[in-house]
């Protein structure tokens, strides 16, 4: 018999969890984390399930360091599977989708016939006393007087 040579294996092209911008974003955080903490090393493996997690976060408006405080905050004293523990943050402490951005108000200038500013404040001429009206004159009491009540002095 004579021996049969078996190929080498090729390397393995190495794979993220995501090609997109966010899954390679996501795996460079989590890869990352040992550098804060080193019981933080998860394995390619680890990284790679936990990658769409991360994705989930950024999805939601989280910023990279939004994430990684969250994950590396109070860690435990003892930890014996880390990756554990960043599923479980990554899982509970998702955050809630941004609500949709509220349509601007219409401007000013577009809508000059239905909002309605008050007219400025004036002083009564008969009596001082301060009233909303477009240009100066009488309050409503002087106008609504006797004639006498109006040409002489008005209650205040």
């Amino acid at each position: 018999m004579t021996p049969v040579e078996v190929p080498a294996p090729a390397n393995p092209p190495r794979r993220s969890a995501r090609r997109d911008p966010l899954g390679e974003k996501a795996v460079t955080l989590l890869a990352g984390l040992r550098r804060t903490d080193e019981r933080l090393t998860l394995s390619l493996r680890d990284v790679n399930r936990l990658a769409p997690g991360v994705v989930d976060w950024f999805e939601r408006g989280a910023t990279a360091a939004a994430v990684h405080r969250t994950l590396t905050a109070d860690l435990p004293a003892v930890m014996k599977h880390p990756a554990g523990v960043i599923a479980y943050r990554l899982r509970e402490l998702l955050p809630p989708p941004l609500p949709a951005t509220p349509a601007p108000p219409p401007s000013m200038a577009a809508n000059t016939g239905s909002a309605h500013r008050p007219h400025p404040f004036q002083d009564c001429d008969g009596c001082d006393r301060a009233f909303r009206a477009p240009e100066p004159g009488r309050c409503r009491d002087c106008r609504s007087g006797p004639r006498a009540m109006s040409e002489g002095a008005c209650a205040a």
